[in-house]
């Protein structure tokens, strides 16, 4: 069976297709293909995004399906699709709005989910490397002087002046750049979890149930990495 939304029955009533939030996404966006239709940019965003409660129960008491698929040259797209892609684009400014929407979508339709540096610690490396005949070697600058004294003809000796040189080193990865992934990780995973909460208490959809299921939350701080269901 495809993620067509298909409809077994038993008993001749309908089974609706159970998929967690980033399946239900993955098949709006990537098997549906559905638009996401951003709102005006006059519009203030409140609560679920531009009004999108009112706009999906008017509809509903209309009796009318969640128009869309303009976009796909004819072709048919599911109204599930269709509202949970209205859903992605009521993302509130709180969790990042528009852009939030766009990220979400896009990722969806790519089958991803945002890169937060699996595996990747920090290495302190040195910031000049030099290659010659001999093979690599880092650099060093001169980071100051001194007078020393050697051995001379003298009992006294004689003072010298030389450089004092150092390896300028940085760390590769900054830990700032796996923070900040990782922070877009947890933005996006926040994302997610409100469109959940928004299809699950919406209750528009009519052939899926989007179930608890969520992405590993904060995976690089689990081992087992397991899925949460947080209802």
């Amino acid at each position: 069976m495809t993620m067509q939304g298909r409809i077994g029955r038993a008993g001749g009533s309908k089974i609706k297709r159970a998929l967690g939030v980033q399946a239900a996404l993955e098949w709006t966006f990537r098997v549906e293909q559905a638009q996401l239709e951003l709102p005006p940019k006059d519009v203030t965003e409140e609560g679920f995004g531009f009004g999108l409660e009112y706009v999906l129960l008017q509809r509903a008491m209309l009796g009318c399906k969640v128009d869309g698929g303009q976009h796909k040259m004819g072709s048919y797209t599911h109204p599930d699709a269709e509202v949970i892609a209205a859903t992605v684009a009521g993302m509130p400014d709180s969790l990042g709005g528009i852009r939030m929407a766009i990220q979400v979508a896009e990722l969806a339709r790519a089958g991803m989910t945002p890169d937060w540096m699996p595996g990747v610690v920090p290495r302190c490396v040195p910031t000049i490397v030099k290659q010659n005949q001999h093979g690599t070697h880092v650099g060093t600058v001169v980071v100051g002087t001194e007078r020393i004294r050697t051995r001379g003809p003298t009992a006294r000796g004689t003072w010298k002046t030389i450089d004092i040189l150092a390896c300028p080193v940085t760390w590769r990865p900054h830990p700032e750049q796996i923070a900040s992934a990782r922070r877009g990780y947890d933005d996006w995973w926040q994302a997610l979890d409100w469109v959940r909460d928004g299809l699950i208490e919406g209750g528009m959809l009519r052939e899926v149930e989007v179930t608890c299921a969520m992405p590993k939350v904060r995976p690089w701080a689990s081992k087992l990495g397991q899925e949460i269901l947080n209802c």
